[in-house]
């Protein structure tokens, strides 16, 4: 079921304020450089992958997947992950 377009940018700008305050400077950055690249291009599925990564992965997890330090496990390792690694230059 898709959802309608303003919708959608609630969800973005929900996104855009939570993205901006993980918790760790060094993840608001990563977040805040894929925001600003992507965050207004992602389809309504890319979205909910992206809120997964906000809501359910700790800061330090996320932190070294987005790097590249650590591979994340299968249900995280999505699109929008390599989005975010590519501009960590972790890929």
């Amino acid at each position: 079921m898709s959802i309608d377009s303003k919708e959608l940018e609630v969800r973005r700008k929900k996104l855009l304020f939570r993205g901006g305050h993980r918790g760790t400077k060094e993840n608001d950055i990563l977040i805040g450089r894929f925001m600003e690249a992507h965050l207004a291009t992602l389809s309504e599925e890319q979205l909910e992958r992206f809120e997964i990564l906000m809501n359910d992965v700790p800061d330090a997890d996320f932190f070294k997947w987005a790097t590249g330090k650590e591979q994340a496990p299968e249900e995280y390792d999505t699109d929008v992950l390599h989005m975010i690694q590519e501009l960590s230059n972790a890929r």
